[in-house]
């Protein structure tokens, strides 16, 4: 496993340049103490927002095959403040899955986002899918900025109206 990237990141904000931030992106074994402990803040957080932990989503073996990955970025101290994940729908469309930035790491969402895009493009994804509660506002926000647009449900989504699908063109 290991460092499979150090991204410097730029935080912009309304009044100009805010900060910089060495953000390095590791690939992390299944049994990493960091990851658990990141997905457990993950679902907490997203318990209180829309209700769900989101955890019955989500199996960290789904990301071990070899067109999956499960990251975690640290910051320069060597802190796990992120992680997210890709998971295969089909050969050409992969699954964005456990998103998560701690509180305050400003622009490491952005970092990761813009990380497991790239990967999913050298796994030769040509989409990528996500799902998300409309009661997370921030995250669907967040998503659009970034170029995703609202999809059909897929999955065990479709039916579900607490539910937004959003998809991005690779």
């Amino acid at each position: 496993m290991g460092v499979v990237g150090l991204f410097e990141h730029v935080a912009w904000n309304v009044v100009g340049y805010t900060a910089w931030m060495s953000v390095y992106i590791e690939r992390p074994p299944p049994e990493d103490p960091e990851a658990h402990r990141l997905l457990q803040e993950l679902s907490a957080t997203l318990a209180r927002i829309t209700g769900n932990s989101g955890e019955s989503s989500f199996k960290q073996e789904d990301t071990l095959g070899a067109r999956a990955i499960f990251v975690l970025a640290r910051d320069q101290n060597g802190l796990a403040v992120g992680c997210g994940a890709l998971r295969p729908i089909s050969t050409k469309v992969v699954e964005l899955k456990r998103m998560f930035a701690r509180p305050g790491t400003r622009g490491v969402g952005a970092t990761l986002l813009a990380h497991l895009e790239q990967q999913a493009v050298a796994f030769d994804y040509s989409e990528i899918w996500l799902e998300t509660r409309r009661v997370n506002v921030r995250a669907v926000k967040f998503y659009t900025r970034a170029g995703y647009s609202e999809i059909p449900s897929f999955g065990k989504y479709v039916g579900r109206p607490e539910a937004i699908c959003l998809g991005k063109v690779l």
